[in-house]
């Protein structure tokens, strides 16, 4: 079974490095860096293209985001890149999402100003990022209660999503792993939910018996979550903006 210990990066920058623009970063994200891929999850590659500076002067918006799927050299992989202004505007709201990109340990390609980034990504973190984990774990529970039967994924990413965010705001550190969030949160029923993923397939499904325990635990953690974003002590306001701007204008000035 792949996991984040057996990855072939050789493969990944095969297919990073045949990309229309130079990259800042390409990371792992999705089930990979969640912890729980099921051996037929495909790959999920997330990050930063830089346009041309004759580009970003002209009328021509260019390549804001470049998408790109298939299975390559054996592997499925989703690739998604976004050019550094609009990546770094996502950074300055409360979007955890860019953050976990960030600060993935499962990096493909990183350029010289990678570890400015990740520096600079610290101080975008605001407790406001609450609110973007509620949303995003109402919206992932809701596709869970849509299917019949339910499927173990989207009921994972709805723990998963949970907590992250209550991680984030307690600490003002990006963990995205379930697995190494679950040592703190220390939930024994999500052992066996992972367990099912990862050696099971992607569509894997769940007794409806659980649906009841599964909805009080939904609760338990939303209520949780809400509270940490009470009681946080992390920032109402990113102060990274500065710092984002200068590293936009140099490495603008790079791509000349």
């Amino acid at each position: 079974m792949t996991d984040a210990t057996t990855i072939d990066y050789d493969k990944m920058m095969q297919h990073v490095s045949v990309h229309p623009h130079p990259l800042l970063f390409a990371t792992i994200s999705g089930a990979h860096l969640y912890g729980f891929p099921s051996p037929d999850s495909d790959f999920d590659l997330r990050g930063v293209h830089l346009l041309p500076i004759e580009t970003v002067v002209s009328l021509d918006d260019g390549d804001q985001t470049v998408e790109k799927e298939g299975m390559y050299d054996g592997l499925e992989i989703d690739l998604v890149t976004h050019d550094a202004s609009k990546f770094f505007a996502l950074m300055l709201r409360r979007n955890g999402y860019v953050l976990e990109q960030i600060f993935s340990p499962l990096v493909v390609f990183a350029g010289d100003e990678f570890d400015e980034l990740k520096s600079i990504a610290s101080n975008c973190i605001t407790k406001h990022h609450a609110h973007h984990y509620l949303g995003f774990a109402a919206t992932q529970w809701k596709l869970f209660g849509k299917e019949s039967p339910p499927r173990v994924k989207p009921l994972l990413y709805v723990y998963r999503v949970l907590l992250t965010g209550i991680h984030l705001v307690r600490t003002g550190e990006v963990e995205a792993n379930l697995i190494k969030l679950n040592e703190t949160a220390k939930l024994p029923f999500l052992d066996d939910l992972i367990a099912q993923k990862r050696t099971g397939p992607e569509k894997g499904t769940l007794d409806a018996a659980d649906l009841d325990f599964h909805t009080k635990q939904y609760e338990r953690l939303t209520a949780e979550l809400e509270a940490a974003y009470d009681q946080s002590k992390l920032p109402d306001l990113p102060s990274a903006r500065p710092a984002l701007n200068d590293l936009l204008v140099r490495l603008r000035l790079q791509t000349r």
